[in-house]
């Protein structure tokens, strides 16, 4: 305080003496002229140090730039893969990727635009223009309008002009065959990846892999530089199945018409190539069209051939009679009791349609006799009928690779009570799929042996397995000729021109672990009978214009092999007074 005062002091009293203000002493800087000259040469240091980095950035060096500009604007597209054709034997497509379009969207962008463009977009893309706004009501900076959209539509909606809309390519599966053969060949997603059929059998072979390319976008989404491919896409590989789409379609139609002439539920149908154990055809009602799939239920999604299992019924009987036979407890002469056609085991009772009194073991299957099949198998230890009824593949999944296919329900032999044995003899007690069924019947079709089912074109023949002996195959293939002859069971099940053999079967279904009154009935069987080349079987879910397997499925077995055989050039093999007596039957009507 006393200093500012003496200051302000000294400044009046130099003032009064004509001496200038900045002459004070008390003002005098005593700083070194070297100081201010190293403050700005720091200056120019730093200076010419910016300008050295901007050069060297933007020169010499511009990983980092680059790096940060590619962080903002560069994106990594994907290439997709076009996956592969599936085609029947005889190189007709059953599926194939058509290319198509993806539209998206910069929400904040789009929003912008007149509403009469969004309206028409809304028209374009098949939607209201309330679901436009709520998905581009988003703050997301991408979102996808609509999948899959054919390419004229997508070009229209590139017109518009719309700011924010973007198109992406991408692939669609078409199937030519439609209905006939969904079972078969399934379908894809969006995302083109197999959810049902062969599509999800053999996604890995068919999908392919897809590949990818860098470019620097703008913020509006458009490539203003392709920077460089990193990998080139794989398509995927065909597949050749073993399917002929000729034969799909004759089964497809024959199980149309007895479907809706019985007014069943459901109903499956399969063609096997004894030679091969190619699957030739496998159909499956109701069916649904894979190429629009808006209104797709679980009924018409369900593989029934694969995936429902049912009690098989009289179609068992072959197989414990075989049995009997190569363990050579009967013959196909020995006689069978079957009295009035009741029989008492325990404190149950089985019986036959008809009362047959002694017949021979070879008419216990032409008439499809429970009593007579039961006795039989009550003289075989469990553990034998087990052993057979697993080594056919009952109750195990099958192996190749097919999606949903099932295990079915055999019991450990263990538990089997004497008339449980006998039932399960003649097909009740025991769950089966058709697609099994029709599988174990290659015993009779191939001399005793079996070999794996394919749905894929074979080039080489797989090594079989010895089931029952060349012999006592032959024995029941002569016993399964009788089922479809004048006396037999199956008089509707015979083809004008061929020999042919198989069994029937009308069992109850179960519902909430009970036997209900309703039916499934089958017939699976094989031609010609003297060198056989195909095993068709054939199921008819909950018929209610009549039940019984010779009635509903024998006529649909008729029909498909008649019309398969000749397809396939297969010599007819039937005497000419054969020939007139199944004609002769035919007229009689189906």
């Amino acid at each position: 305080m006393i200093r500012n005062i003496k200051f302000m002091k000294n400044s009046r009293v130099a003032a009064a003496k004509g001496v200038s203000f900045s002459a004070n002493p008390e003002l005098k800087v005593s700083l070194s002229p070297w100081r201010s000259r190293l403050v700005l040469f720091m200056l120019f240091l730093a200076f010419a140090g910016l300008i050295a980095r901007a050069l060297w950035l933007q020169g010499i060096s511009t990983d980092f730039l680059q790096k940060q500009g590619e962080s903002r604007y560069a994106r990594t597209l994907e290439l997709p893969a076009t996956r592969g054709k599936i085609l029947d034997r005889n190189g007709h497509v059953l599926a194939s990727s058509v290319p198509v379009k993806a539209i998206w969207a910069i929400p904040e962008d789009v929003l912008t635009q007149p509403k009469e463009k969004i309206s028409k977009l809304a028209a374009l893309l098949g939607m209201t223009e309330s679901s436009l706004y709520a998905k581009l009501d988003s703050d997301k900076s991408f979102v996808y309008l609509k999948r899959q959209v054919d390419n004229d539509v997508a070009d229209e909606i590139v017109k518009l002009g719309i700011a924010g809309i973007q198109t992406r390519k991408e692939y669609k599966r078409f199937y030519p065959e439609g209905e006939v053969m969904a079972h078969v060949v399934g379908f894809t997603n969006v995302e083109d990846i197999g959810q049902e059929g062969i599509e999800l059998a053999s996604q890995n072979v068919l999908a392919g892999e897809k590949g990818s390319r860098r470019v620097i976008k703008d913020r509006l989404g458009h490539i203003v530089e392709d920077m460089r491919a990193i990998k080139e896409p794989l398509d995927g590989k065909d597949l050749v199945l073993s399917i002929d789409s000729k034969l799909q379609y004759i089964a497809y139609k024959y199980l149309s018409e007895a479907v809706e002439k019985h007014k069943a539920k459901a109903g499956s149908a399969i063609v096997l190539d004894t030679h091969t154990g190619e699957v030739l055809a496998m159909v499956n009602l109701p069916s649904f069209n894979p190429n629009d799939r808006r209104h797709l239920t679980g009924a018409q999604l369900r593989n029934r051939a694969m995936t429902d299992t049912f009690e098989p019924g009289s179609i068992m009987k072959p197989f414990s009679v075989a049995l009997a036979l190569e363990k050579g407890i009967v013959k196909p002469t020995s006689m069978i009791a079957t009295g009035n056609g009741k029989l008492t085991i325990g404190t149950a009772t089985i019986g036959d349609t008809h009362s047959n009194g002694t017949i021979s073991v070879a008419q216990v299957i032409e008439k499809s006799s429970n009593i007579g099949t039961a006795k039989i198998a009550l003289q075989m230890q469990p553990v034998e009928m087990w052993e057979m009824f697993t080594s056919l593949g009952f109750g195990q999944q099958p192996r190749f690779g097919f999606p949903g296919a099932v295990a079915g329900r055999v019991r450990p032999y263990k538990s089997w009570r004497p008339i449980e044995q006998a039932t399960m003899s003649y097909g009740h007690g025991i769950s089966v799929s058709l697609f099994q069924i029709a599988h174990s019947y290659m015993i009779f079709a191939r001399n005793g042996d079996t070999i794996p089912l394919s749905f894929l074109k074979r080039n080489e023949m797989p090594a079989g397995q010895r089931i029952v002996s060349e012999k006592t195959a032959t024995d029941m293939r002569q016993m399964l000729e009788m089922v479809t002859s004048e006396h037999g069971t199956a008089r509707r099940a015979q083809v004008s021109g061929y020999r042919v053999a198989g069994k029937t079967g009308t069992a109850y279904k179960i519902e909430g672990g009970r036997y209900v009154r309703k039916y499934v009935g089958s017939f699976v069987g094989f031609a010609p009978a003297s060198d056989p080349r195909v095993v068709i079987a054939v199921m008819i879910d909950e018929p209610t214009a009549g039940h019984y397997g010779g009635t509903v499925a024998g006529p649909v077995f008729s029909a498909i092999a008649a019309d398969t055989l000749r397809a396939m050039n297969v010599a007819p093999d039937a005497k000419f007074e054969e020939v007139l007596a199944a004609n002769k039957l035919a007229k009689g009507g189906m």
